[in-house]
């Protein structure tokens, strides 16, 4: 008995380190112009608006703060397990799994909720055949680097960070999604190419090949959930 519990305590401890925030973008404050939550945790339904821009059971701070990008620039994405971690904090490293990014063209990054379409894909990082893209995550210091495409429309979108974390993910609502949207305003876009657009919650079926799946054992490949990646 004294053994179970134990086991049961560590899984405990474990699950509660493992939470991660995208917390801040391109070295500004901590949830300046980010719509960070109140707790770490993920969201495990992907028919519930909370994925698209966590929520629900996580509250998220309004933020009135824009962040200017430019387009075809790098923008940098900062990962953290609380508000407050540092760079060697970053997720619980059996939390393996993918690292994308979507944006969204909006009126009002800061009152656009983001539910419904209009959603693209700008970056994406999986499974190599060895190690996956929250390895690379960590092993970064939680810094996630994306590209800003140079052919969208300048102006406001929102972009929403993603990480899912697989550890659990061979049952039914296994899958932890961890999101935030940061509020931003794109300037030097060509406007030379529309992308291709998904819904949120929509885009993400919780029977995906990538959502509902066992990662131990031989593993070969994986599949990204979402669309393809939009590039210029």
């Amino acid at each position: 008995m004294k053994l179970t519990t134990s086991l049961a305590a560590a899984a405990a401890i474990q699950a509660a380190s493992a939470h991660t925030i995208f917390t801040q973008l391109n070295g500004n404050p901590v949830g300046y112009g980010i719509r960070v939550p109140s707790y770490d945790g993920p969201i495990q339904d992907v028919t519930s608006s909370d994925i698209v821009c966590n929520g629900g059971p996580n509250p998220t701070t309004p933020s009135s703060a824009v962040i200017t990008v430019q387009a075809g620039s790098q923008a940098k994405l900062t990962w953290r397990h609380t508000l407050t971690s540092g760079s060697n904090d970053v997720i619980d490293a059996s939390h393996k799994g993918p690292v994308m990014a979507y944006m969204k063209k909006v009126s009002d990054a800061t009152k656009d909720s983001g539910v419904g379409g209009g959603w693209f894909k700008v970056a994406e990082d999986g499974f190599d055949g060895t190690s996956w893209g929250v390895d690379r995550l960590i092993k970064n210091g939680g810094e996630q680097t994306i590209t800003i495409p140079s052919c969208i429309a300048p102006g406001q979108y929102l972009l929403r960070g993603e990480l899912i974390a697989l550890h659990a993910a061979s049952s039914s609502k296994g899958a932890q999604f961890y999101m935030e949207c940061a509020q931003i305003n794109v300037i030097g876009g060509s406007a030379s190419k529309t992308p291709s657009t998904v819904s949120f919650p929509g885009a993400y079926s919780a029977n995906d090949p990538g959502i509902l799946i066992n990662i131990y054992g031989t593993l070969k490949s994986y599949t990204i959930p979402g669309p393809a990646k939009f590039t210029c």
